[in-house]
C-alpha cells in the first residue's frame, strides 16, 4: 500500500474519497445532463463500486482520481484525476487525465483548475513525459477544458473506444495530449 497524495488549488482539495462522497458522487452519475457523453447513467450500486475500484487504485500506488472539495465550504464538486487506462488502444501505455464534475460546478473554472495540479503532480511528481486525455467526439465542454490546460489534439488519434458498444454513437473518441516540456 502506497501513501496517498492529497493536492490543493487555490479553491479546491483534491483527496482520497470518503463515505459521505458516496450520495453526491451517485447524484452526479445519475444525471442524464451529467453523463450525456458516457454510453449511460450510473446506478447508485455502479457508482459506489466506481468509488470502490479508484480508493483501491489509490491504496496501490498513492494517486488516482481524486474527489473534489470546494475549500469555501467542503461541498463535494466532483472528481479529477490520473489514472493509468486498463484496455487496448495504439497510444498505450500512458497516463491519462479526466474528470467529471455535478451541473452545480460547471463553468467556474473548477475542472481546469484541478487538471492543472493534476498534471504538475503527473510532471513533477511522477516523472510522466506526456499526459493524455480522451473523449467522445462530441464531448465539446471537455474538449475545451483540454484545450484550456494546454492540451493538443492528436493527429490520427481519433479511436473506437472498446469499452462502448460497437454502434454506439459515442464510440468514436479524440485524443488529445500534452508534454512535460509543454
Amino acid at each position: 500500500m502506497a501513501e496517498i497524495v492529497a493536492l490543493a488549488t487555490e479553491r479546491l482539495i483534491l483527496r482520497p474519497w470518503r463515505e459521505r462522497d458516496r450520495a453526491p458522487f451517485a447524484a452526479l452519475n445519475a444525471d442524464a445532463e451529467t453523463m450525456r457523453f458516457f454510453p449511460a447513467p450510473l446506478s447508485r450500486a455502479q457508482s459506489d463500486a466506481a468509488i470502490d475500484a479508484m480508493s483501491a487504485r489509490m491504496a496501490e500506488q498513492g494517486w488516482g482520481f481524486f474527489a473534489l472539495e470546494r475549500k469555501a465550504d467542503g461541498a463535494f464538486a466532483g472528481m479529477t484525476g490520473l489514472n493509468r487506462p486498463r484496455f487496448e488502444a495504439p497510444f498505450m501505455p500512458c497516463i491519462e487525465i479526466g474528470w467529471r464534475l455535478p451541473r452545480s460546478a460547471w463553468g467556474q473554472g473548477y475542472a481546469s483548475e484541478a487538471a492543472r495540479a493534476c498534471l504538475d503532480f503527473a510532471f513533477a511528481t511522477l516523472g510522466e513525459k506526456r499526459v493524455v486525455a480522451f473523449t467522445a467526439v462530441a464531448n465539446a465542454p471537455s474538449r475545451r477544458v483540454m484545450e484550456r490546460i494546454g492540451m493538443t489534439r492528436v493527429a490520427d488519434g481519433d479511436f473506437d473506444h472498446p469499452n462502448v458498444p460497437e454502434g454506439h454513437p459515442l464510440r468514436r473518441h479524440v485524443l488529445y495530449e500534452i508534454a512535460r516540456t509543454a
